[in-house]
């Protein structure tokens, strides 16, 4: 079947032996009266909105679901909700694959609607005892209750489930078992200015535009020239894929003369698709820099894992790229989002914590007017146009 077809519904049949009227959904044969009546096809329109509704599902009474059951049909609903513009799954899809595991492991066989306070806590510990920080903890838990919100919205379970399960609280620092991550810091100068010569000039163009910007790593990444507004002293670009972009939220990256210079030689020359940061030309760049070369005859080395190079970085790789400089040039490992904090710092100091915000792309109290906004923006271009 196409892709872009849905799935045929079933129609109201007759069932000849008996006169009654039937549809079968799901497997189950399901009979609603004497064929043809108006009262028969009332109840077929009606079976079927609420089955399409459900995700083309026949409901489960509360005391027959299980939990393996529920987190299945949860699983229908996020491949479809947690999406970005362009359609591809977004990063929330592989974070409730790792939240949803301890709770699927202890719980799986077990009644959605008997689910309570203790066995959350229970699954909470199953976390604390594989070693994850506090804060991630909390962040998996509550994307576990989030789970049976969802199913209390599908009458799945009874609403009393969701509501107890309220009752727990996340870890408080210092008061649990838990491990305490240290706070994020911004990366002293010095270990990002050694990493320069361990880098190629893709990954040291990334590290410098953020610097500059603000900009998270994964609004970088995938940046092309169709995305730039190139038409004013200060570049602009709106992604359309952000951390808050399903709250319809905006987010504008402004590119000041230095962060300009950084990009022009990633523009020349390049189709208004093409990503401007290509992990292939960093590739091949290295290799043409390399003094020994493979032998024409030279058989394949095995690969060790399945990756390949892809047209663009993602997070991860240009987060392994600095690692690995970050080795190469002897000093500690530090991470691409730890370069916003530089940013922020700096920003915070000498022009306040409005304009820092707007740059970054906080997301400012609701009780902040779009005018506010505008104004806000119209400060951050001037202070882009002296300092990025």
């Amino acid at each position: 079947m196409p892709h872009n077809k849905l799935p045929r519904t079933p129609s109201l049949r007759h069932h000849k032996a008996t006169g009654q009227g039937f549809v079968e959904l799901n497997g189950r044969r399901m009979y609603l009266g004497v064929y043809g009546r108006r009262e028969t096809q009332e109840r077929y329109h009606q079976l079927i909105a609420e089955w399409i509704a459900n995700g083309r599902e026949l409901p489960i009474a509360p005391d027959q679901i299980t939990v393996v059951e529920m987190v299945a049909r949860f699983w229908k609903h996020a491949l479809r909700y947690y999406r970005r513009p362009d359609g591809a799954p977004s990063d929330e899809i592989g974070n409730f694959r790792i939240a949803l595991r301890p709770l699927v492991s202890l719980y799986g066989n077990t009644e959605a609607g008997r689910f309570g306070p203790k066995a959350l806590k229970a699954v909470r510990q199953r976390m604390i005892d594989s070693g994850n920080s506090r804060g991630y903890i909390n962040k998996n838990v509550q994307r576990t209750k989030s789970l049976f919100k969802w199913a209390v919205a599908e009458e799945l379970i009874p609403p009393s489930v969701y509501q107890s399960l309220q009752a727990v609280p996340g870890l408080k620092r210092g008061r649990s078992e838990a491990r305490e991550t240290a706070a994020i810091k911004p990366v002293p100068e010095a270990h990002i200015d050694v990493v320069h010569p361990y880098a190629s000039r893709q990954v040291w163009a990334m590290v410098q535009l953020q610097l500059l910007t603000g900009a998270r790593a994964g609004e970088l990444v995938g940046l092309r020239p169709i995305d730039l507004d190139t038409g004013g002293a200060v570049w602009s670009c709106t992604p359309p894929a952000h951390k808050t972009a399903h709250h319809g939220h905006r987010r504008v990256i402004l590119f000041g003369p230095r962060a300009q210079r950084v990009l022009q030689p990633f523009l020349a020359g390049r189709a208004v698709t093409d990503y401007l940061i290509s992990p292939q030309e960093a590739e091949a760049e290295r290799y043409a820099k390399a003094t020994i070369h493979r032998r024409p005859d030279q058989k394949p080395n095995p690969r060790r894992t399945d990756r390949t190079l892809g047209d663009c970085y993602t997070v991860c790789s240009y987060r392994r790229a600095i690692h690995r400089a970050c080795e190469d040039a002897g000093v500690p490992r530090w991470s691409p989002h730890r370069l916003r904090h530089n940013t922020a710092s700096r920003l915070r100091r000498d022009y306040g914590i409005d304009t820092a915000q707007t740059i970054l792309g906080h997301r400012l109290g609701s009780a902040v007017t779009e005018i506010y906004c505008e104004a806000n923006l119209a400060r951050a271009v001037e202070i882009i146009a002296k300092t990025g």
